[in-house]
């Protein structure tokens, strides 16, 4: 998995016995292969940009799969295995655009996402077969290619008699609620808007870090109160669940809009980290509120994510849900960190010896995703 924070290559080893709701998962290994920066210059010349260069854009389609077969073996290696001990590679790839209708707003096309890293690449570089390419089935059955978190969290993490929401925060941030009743049809997951992507975004241009590390930036700031409202004024906002958005939308160019409108363009860097923390804590706390009246009894929150991290992202999500348990995935078995890699692996599983789930009210299509890529053929 390589998510919308471009901070690296994360790479679960799982493993998993049948699948649905009996789906048993246990995580092996993991680790995260941080990008180099030549490989996150790369990508930035067409990640979340509308003009790209088409042939740059085509080439790197086969050299970041190469790059993370390369990745893969080198775990395996370092974990003492080799390739014939792995059955299936589960590769989200790497997001390079997202666009569902309700962003692009173009009559007579459909919702769209595209991820690089091919698959066939991936399968004759490793040896393994590949599922790759998730997002286009979602697509293709109505969906908008995200959130896919529902398809693997109700498998292994919803527990009878317990409601839980599975709180991610990449670098966008989105829920799943999980019914401890255990009926798919009252699961349902969504975008609630950014997680990290923009706290990133301004570190790298005022900090010149690849995050606020601690926060230590954002806790030397003050909260603006006319920007945060000028943040929060998007039509996103006001749409009804599931929703999905992307770095398209929330990056750099919204935030000076919005400073623009606000006249808060002088803002200290600090003030501005401390809005973006603020904007990213208010928007999650405020989509989990209206799931709250839905839920029997008082759910448990399970954080996951880059954003789990953040001590003043989550200080501020407390605050925001004071009565309501937070812990981490790591008390399921799962780490953090770890977490969607491993629910793209429960994908994979799902597409080869699974069965479509009937989510009903998600507004998610019932279908199981991914292509399948064998490796090359080698005569004995």
């Amino acid at each position: 998995m390589s998510g919308t924070s471009l901070d690296g290559l994360d790479i679960a080893l799982c493993d998993i016995e049948h699948h649905g709701m009996a789906t048993r998962l246990r995580q092996v290994h993991f680790e995260t292969v941080p990008y180099p920066e030549t490989v996150k210059t790369a990508i930035r010349k067409v990640f979340a940009k509308q003009t790209v260069d088409l042939q740059h854009l085509c080439l790197l389609n086969p050299w970041l799969a190469n790059l993370h077969a390369a990745w893969i073996l080198s775990c395996l290696e370092k974990w003492g295995l080799s390739p014939e001990d792995i059955d299936l590679i589960a590769s989200h790839g790497q997001t390079v655009y997202h666009c569902p209708g309700n962003q692009h707003g173009l009559e007579g096309f459909p919702n769209a996402t595209l991820q690089i890293g091919d698959g066939d690449h991936l399968a004759v570089g490793t040896g393994i077969i590949t599922i790759s390419d998730f997002r286009q089935k979602h697509l293709a059955a109505g969906g908008e290619g995200a959130p896919l978190a529902l398809y693997g969290d109700y498998c292994i993490f919803s527990r009878a008699g317990e409601d839980r929401i599975m709180l991610n925060m990449g670098g966008i941030a989105n829920f799943t609620f999980l019914s401890g009743s255990l009926d798919p049809r009252a699961v349902f997951v969504t975008d609630t808007g950014p997680g990290n992507t923009l706290i990133d975004a301004a570190a790298r241009l005022y900090l010149s870090q690849e995050f606020d590390r601690d926060a230590i930036g954002a806790r030397q700031g003050k909260v603006n109160p006319a920007l945060l409202e000028a943040l929060k004024a998007n039509d996103f906002f006001q749409a009804a669940f599931p929703r999905t958005t992307g770095p398209e939308l929330f990056n750099l160019e919204y935030v000076q809009e919005a400073q623009i409108r606000s006249d808060t363009t002088a803002l200290s860097p600090f003030d501005l980290l401390a809005t973006l923390t603020r904007f990213s804590a208010v928007t999650i706390v405020e989509a989990i509120q209206q799931v709250l009246p839905t839920a029997k009894e008082k759910p448990v929150i399970y954080m996951s994510g880059g954003g789990a991290h953040n001590p003043l992202l989550t200080e501020w999500i407390r605050e925001g849900l004071t009565s309501i348990p937070m812990r981490y995935t790591d008390g399921l078995g799962v780490s953090a960190d770890a977490k969607e890699a491993v629910l793209f692996a429960v994908l994979a599983n799902e597409a080869i010896c699974g069965e479509p789930i009937p989510f009903g009210k998600a507004g998610m299509p019932a279908v199981t995703m991914g292509k399948i890529s064998f490796p090359a053929y080698k005569p004995a």
